[in-house]
């Protein structure tokens, strides 16, 4: 097992620290567009690329990229709700999004207001709705900005921070411990797991707010 992490870590090392950094900030600002965001693996790329992380400048570049990257994203998506949100809704690409979860994320917008713009970015299917239900919204940028850009420096920073940190660990305890790689495997799987629990929590609590309304008159877009 430490032989092939051995060697996946350094492959990953070997590539050039701005090659990796870009790819990353690229790789989750295409994860963080609409509708890219169900089929670009993000976080998966992110991992990777934090467990190349050998100083804590560069851990703190990989996660200005990553935040950069989602931002720039998300405003993408923002944009595109602005000027071709009912467009895309109806497009074929939208049709197969399914009329359902769009209603979601207008509901959602429309009972949470900021709240939901935070809580999106750890809620599956919405995180990649809700910025172009905010433009069509008619949300002002700079708030959408305000609410968004804490929930994606959170993401950042722990995705970023925990595979860095478990890559060094493994990396001090290799030559010592024949089962390390086992160790950092675990480390990794106990934060997806995390992750996972975490947004499940979120999504049961926020649940109420994602049901059909029950009256047709809705309260106006909070910020």
């Amino acid at each position: 097992m430490n032989d092939i992490l051995d060697w996946l870590l350094e492959t990953v090392q070997a590539v050039d620290p701005v090659v990796r950094t870009l790819v990353a900030g690229v790789a989750v600002m295409l994860e963080t567009s609409v509708l890219v965001g169900l089929i670009v693996p993000g976080d998966t790329i992110v991992i990777v690329a934090g467990t190349a992380v050998d100083s804590l400048a560069e851990g703190a570049w990989l996660v200005l990229a990553v935040l950069v990257g989602a931002l720039v994203g998300e405003s993408i998506g923002y944009a595109l709700g602005r000027w071709l949100g009912p467009r895309i809704r109806f497009s074929r690409v939208g049709r197969l999004i399914g009329e359902h979860n769009w209603t979601r994320a207008e509901l959602y917008l429309r009972r949470r207001g900021g709240p939901a713009i935070f809580l999106s970015r750890f809620l599956p299917v919405l995180h990649s709705l809700v910025p172009l239900t905010v433009g069509m919204s008619g949300f002002a940028y700079r708030r959408f900005l305000a609410w968004t850009t804490p929930a994606c420096a959170l993401w950042s920073i722990a995705y970023v921070s925990v595979t860095a940190v478990a890559a060094e660990g493994y990396r001090e305890i290799s030559d010592s411990l024949h089962y390390a790689g086992y160790l950092f495997v675990g480390a990794i799987v106990v934060f997806l797991i995390a992750v996972y629990v975490v947004k499940r929590i979120i999504g049961a609590r926020e649940a109420r707010h994602l049901a059909p309304e029950s009256e047709p008159g809705a309260e106006d877009v909070k910020d």
